[in-house]
């Protein structure tokens, strides 16, 4: 086992990088990635440097099947099962579509199979509105937030709110900065078809600029990886859309990283990207979490190495469970690989 420290404002993070170099201790880790994009493949590169046997195959591959002794079936595992699944991706598809695929992780947690992120987790970053009533159930400042259906409750709530405050509109479903709209009057609001008829209405934090700030926040396993802050001339700071990454300097480290750990723990996220704005006056306020969080923007501002930090993160909390699981238990299913069939 080798060790690495990441220093934090105030604090240093312990990774120890896992090997197995037993064959019957060898985990075999399935990620699940609709596109092979680099961060997948940087996840898979690391995890195979630490030993583990690494297969990524979409989500949408991976099929019920009542004759196999598991119930699912995995193209290249022959009926057996991972030690863990990795959540990278999942393509966009029909409400069917998209319904069977999380069905897909939550079979597999009820199959006692670790799923980083698992589908309650996603289901809860993916919709906006459950993000922000469990960020505000959990005491965490985020902005007053409404989520209502059909365009005369936005209306309603856009006239009670508008003479105090811009609004910002965004889709319940969507990422990177796409579809969102700053509503200053009623003439703002889209029409039922342009929104699925739900309407997402934040009050706008107001802050200096241009330039725009905010900050992204990298939490795996309960502990602050990384952070980064976005410079833009738009007041919409995402990385694709323009926007700057830098470290991140001056701006509260310790409150930035507490609030980060306790937004992914309100979702029961393993690993997330976490979106914290700064008010004019100073306060800071989370906007979102991201369970399928993108970081080549970060990788780009931070020294430590984000891929190897979730591979050891994964493997030590493997190793974790294999150690604290009662002896005999790991022969508990027999159709789950204690060594690698093919890699």
């Amino acid at each position: 086992m080798d060790s690495s420290v990441i220093r934090l404002p105030g604090r240093s993070l312990a990774l120890s990088v896992y090997r197995y170099p037993e064959r019957d201790m060898i985990p075999r880790i399935l990620i699940v990635s609709d596109n092979s994009d680099a961060r997948a493949k940087g996840l898979a590169a690391r995890l195979d440097r630490r030993g583990a046997v690494v297969a990524t195959v979409p989500l949408a591959a991976i099929a019920f099947d009542t004759g196999s002794p598991s119930g699912l079936s995995i193209p290249g595992f022959d009926g057996a099962l991972p030690d863990a699944v990795l959540v990278r991706s999942i393509a966009a598809g029909s409400f069917e579509a998209v319904t069977r695929r999380l069905g897909v992780l939550h079979a597999f947690a009820k199959l006692s199979i670790p799923v980083w992120n698992s589908a309650q987790a996603i289901e809860r970053c993916v919709d906006k509105s459950m993000t922000t009533f469990l960020l505000k159930n959990a005491g965490l400042p985020t902005p007053p937030t409404f989520a209502v259906e059909g365009r005369a409750m936005a209306e309603a709530i856009a006239e009670r709110e508008l003479p105090f405050t811009p609004l910002v509109l965004k889709p319940l479903f969507g990422a990177q900065g796409r579809g969102i709209r700053l509503i200053e009057t009623l003439s703002d609001l889209p029409a039922d078809e342009e929104v699925s008829g739900v309407y997402y209405l934040q009050h706008y934090v107001p802050r200096p600029g241009p330039p725009f700030r905010d900050f992204r926040v990298f939490v795996c396993a309960g502990e602050v990886l990384a952070m980064m802050s976005r410079r833009g001339d738009d007041w919409i700071t995402n990385i694709n859309r323009g926007a700057v990454p830098e470290q991140v300097s001056g701006h509260g480290e310790t409150e930035l990283a507490a609030l980060a750990r306790a937004a992914a723990a309100a979702m029961s996220a393993d690993f997330a990207g976490v979106d914290i704005v700064p008010s004019a006056d100073g306060k800071l306020f989370v906007l979102e979490v991201n369970s399928m969080p993108a970081w080549s923007g970060l990788q780009s501002v931070v020294a430590v190495n984000i891929a190897d930090a979730i591979a050891d993160a994964l493997l030590k909390f493997l190793a974790d469970r294999r150690a604290d699981r009662p002896e005999g238990a790991a022969a508990a299913r027999p159709y789950r690989l204690t060594a690698p069939a093919n890699s």
